[in-house]
This record gives C-alpha cells, sequence and structure tokens, in this order.
C-alpha cells in the first residue's frame, strides 16, 4: 500500500495501517527532524511527537493537496523547528532572569562612601606631613616618580629625597594606623 492509502486508513482508526505506515515514514521523519534539532535524544522525542500526531490527526490529511510523504515531513519540519525556538526562548529566559537575579557581592553604595572616606583620611594624613615630605610622597606615589626622578624634579640630593620619603611614610603610616 501507498503512504496515501494508508493515511487514509489511519485516519479511521485502523491499527494495522498505523504501523505500517510507521515503518514507511518513521526514518525520514527522524532524519528530517535531526537536521533540525540536531540533539539525538530531542530529535527522537519530537519524531515521536510527529508519529502521535499522525495517529491523532490523520483526518486532517488532504490527498487532493499532496502526498501523504509531504503532509508527514510538513508537520515534522513545523514540529522541529517548534522544538528549535522553544529551546531558544527558554535559554534566553534563564539568561535573562540570570543577568535579572544577579546581585553584585558588595554593596556598591557603600564601598564608594568607604573608599571616599578613606581618601579623605588619606587627604588629612598627607596634610600632617612636611611640605617637602607631603611634595616627596606626592610625587612617587601619586605622580609615578622613582626616588631618582623625584631627587631630579626637586633638585636635591637622592639621600635626602630617600630620607624626606623614609620619614613621611612612617608619619602616614602612624596617621593611618588610628583609621584602621
Amino acid at each position: 500500500m501507498e503512504a496515501d492509502e494508508l493515511l487514509v486508513l489511519v485516519a479511521d482508526g485502523d491499527q494495522k495501517a498505523f504501523e505500517e505506515l510507521y515503518g514507511m515514514v518513521s526514518g525520514p521523519v527522524f532524519g528530517l527532524v535531526r537536521r533540525v534539532v540536531r540533539d539525538p535524544a530531542q530529535s527522537e522525542e519530537v519524531t515521536q511527537e510527529v508519529l502521535l500526531e499522525l495517529w491523532r490527526s490523520a483526518g486532517r490529511f488532504d490527498p487532493r493537496r499532496g502526498s501523504a510523504l509531504a503532509w508527514v515531513l510538513t508537520v515534522a519540519h513545523r514540529r522541529a523547528v517548534d522544538r528549535v525556538r522553544s529551546a531558544r526562548a527558554a535559554g534566553e529566559r534563564d539568561r535573562r532572569e540570570a543577568r535579572r537575579a544577579h546581585h553584585p557581592a558588595y554593596d556598591q553604595v557603600s564601598e564608594e562612601v568607604e573608599a571616599g572616606l578613606e581618601r579623605e583620611w588619606v587627604r588629612r594624613c598627607l596634610d600632617r606631613l612636611t611640605a617637602l615630605q607631603r611634595q616627596s610622597v606626592t610625587l612617587a606615589y601619586y605622580d609615578g616618580y622613582t626616588y631618582r626622578e623625584v631627587a631630579e624634579r626637586l633638585s636635591l640630593p637622592l639621600g635626602t629625597v630617600k630620607t624626606r620619603m623614609r620619614d613621611g611614610l612612617g608619619r602616614l603610616r602612624d596617621c593611618l594606623g588610628g583609621a584602621a
């Protein structure tokens, strides 16, 4: 029997005709679904859904509009595309939810306030240094100069700059020790 005839019999509830139709179309249906869905397990599941749909909706087949195989493969293609779209939509929903649920591991506002307070504390401690110590520390730590470059910029001997830096950093450490 041809697939067209079998599908008409399946529409009347003929189980033997469905078994024969199943054997005839299950391979092409799986092949088409596998090309669209790609995942083997998902492809098997969609193929079973398509074949179950054939059993339930065989009465909708109209032989005047085309062959049974073309109709079956159209049903399979639509079902496979629906599965791919559904999977993509679910993945996108999961990604949106993950982005929405993402909370930083810290409170950004409190971190910014704390950083501002620390900067203010450092400024106050820098103000307690002598002008020469503050100038040396600022050039080295804020402007990134080496001790030798600080000495050249200030036209001072390297030993003098090192002494100012050591004394200035010691005073900063003592001052900032109260901040901890």
